[in-house]
């Protein structure tokens, strides 16, 4: 079913929601057993019957690298880095968890660049839920971006929950990597964000090869709300949305940002903006005009020359985390004025698949942090 956004307000008394904005960002520019990495030397993977995180949890089937050295991330025992870090590792066609010190401690995600019930094809987003089950996005990739992508790309075009034994338990997208617009279809699902409500978990999805936004409520798979509306007026159109996010009521000026990838409202009311093409990380007040109040540079540290982050996610300690797609990497950055950087994860410029190595990651949450992602 879908709803008139014009009805809307109606509709979120009814489920208890606040009235709430959608901020939309446009972009210019597992079976353990089976995983063998796409790129790079091969290596052979272990799954240990439990593993605790940071937080005191177990899940049920830790993945380790096993038969390679350990990677040389170490953190600062007075740094104030905690928890451990989820990543949706791009071309490596996979999903993994991480201790702070670069052990893979669960992974989803067989390495297949064609989709099935555990494999996922260049996540571009990926969150772990409060029950301990994962969100993810079955992006696909682009024609010319992996080895062995026929000619129109690697699709994949759903959106995963998948439980803490990497079982597949929730899909909303068609099998076998099929795109479109239809009923249970999408095309290059790029983000995805659950929303809880009085009557049950409903999935906020960015779907950005239809160049709309929808929430579908996970119980029935039906769409209760998009955007634009089905008669949307010229300047309701969006093209290429890269994240969408339940927010409370703000305006943001975005006259001065170039490519902006991803945005997050904090608990203080201002706004995290990955500012994309512009190689920066920006936070903005809530005033009228908004007034620019932390910036980041990723460009500051790199001589690759082209930093363009995806993601940048502020945690509960006032450090933020930042994903640096281009660069391979994922970085912490603490909240003094030297802006030090306290926590890395992948080699600058390398893609590669070993032991501390990313494939452009594109997204990363630290699990069990939801500072400025929803309330739950």
């Amino acid at each position: 079913m879908l709803v008139d956004p014009s009805v809307e307000p109606a509709r979120f008394a009814a489920v208890g929601h606040t009235r709430a904005l959608v901020v939309v960002a446009a972009l210019v520019t597992g079976a353990c057993d089976d995983f063998s990495p796409q790129v790079g030397a091969e290596l052979a993977v272990t799954c240990a019957p439990t593993v605790s995180d940071s937080y005191g949890q177990t899940a049920p089937r830790g993945c380790a690298d096993a038969g390679v050295d350990a990677p040389s991330n170490t953190v600062a025992p007075d740094s104030g880095v905690t928890g451990n870090v989820l990543i949706a590792d791009q071309y490596n066609n996979r999903v993994i968890e991480i201790t702070r010190q670069g052990e893979i401690v669960w992974i989803f995600g067989d390495g297949s660049s064609v989709p099935g019930p555990m494999s996922i094809v260049a996540p571009n987003d990926a969150e772990r839920l409060p029950n301990g089950e994962t969100l993810m996005c079955g992006t696909g990739a682009p024609p010319g971006a992996e080895p062995g992508c026929s000619d129109a790309g690697c699709p994949d075009n759903r959106v995963l929950i998948v439980d803490d034994s990497s079982n597949s338990i929730w899909q909303f997208g068609a099998d076998g990597g099929a795109s479109g617009s239809g009923p249970g279809e999408l095309s290059a699902p790029v983000a995805a964000m659950l929303v809880p409500t009085m009557t049950g978990d409903h999935v906020l999805i960015t779907d950005q090869g239809n160049d709309r936004i929808i929430e579908v409520v996970r119980a029935t798979r039906e769409i209760a709300w998009q955007f634009p509306p089905s008669d949307a007026t010229a300047e309701q159109t969006l093209t290429g949305p890269n994240s969408a996010e339940r927010l409370y009521p703000s305006i943001i000026d975005a006259a001065t940002l170039d490519g902006p990838a991803f945005a997050s409202r904090l608990p203080s009311g201002n706004t995290l903006i990955t500012d994309s093409n512009n190689d920066r990380i920006l936070e903005i007040d809530a005033a009228e005009p908004p007034h620019v109040v932390w910036t980041y540079l990723t460009a500051s540290r790199t001589t690759q020359g082209n930093p363009s982050p995806s993601r940048a996610v502020r945690l509960a300690n006032g450090h933020t985390l930042i994903t640096e797609t281009f660069d391979d990497q994922i970085i912490e950055v603490d909240g003094t004025p030297e802006q030090n950087v306290v926590y890395t994860h992948g080699v600058l410029g390398v893609g590669l698949s070993g032991a501390g190595e990313l494939n452009q990651a594109y997204d990363a949450k630290v699990v069990g942090d939801f500072t400025g992602l929803g309330v739950f």
